[in-house]
């Protein structure tokens, strides 16, 4: 275990954030998944650009990779136009 002050804070802090990245890609993940199951397009083009914005903040807080976040967007955008 951490003696200093400053690692006991750090652990604290690191545990919090992880349990908000956990939850927040999670969310994300299952956003996605309801997106790719819509079937209605006008439906699914209300939820795109929800989804699109979820992906963004992902990426923003380096969640996730700005490339990978930039591939699902481009492949949620094109499932969605050809439904």
């Amino acid at each position: 275990m951490a003696n200093h002050k400053s690692a006991l804070k750090r652990i604290r802090s690191n545990e919090k954030k992880r349990v908000l990245n956990r939850y927040q890609h999670k969310t994300t993940r299952n956003a996605i998944k309801a997106l790719r199951l819509a079937t209605d397009k006008s439906e699914a083009a209300g939820k795109l650009s929800s989804v699109i914005s979820m992906i963004d903040k992902l990426a923003k807080k380096n969640i996730i990779h700005a490339n990978k976040a930039s591939n699902l967007k481009s492949k949620l955008t094109r499932h969605v136009a050809a439904l």
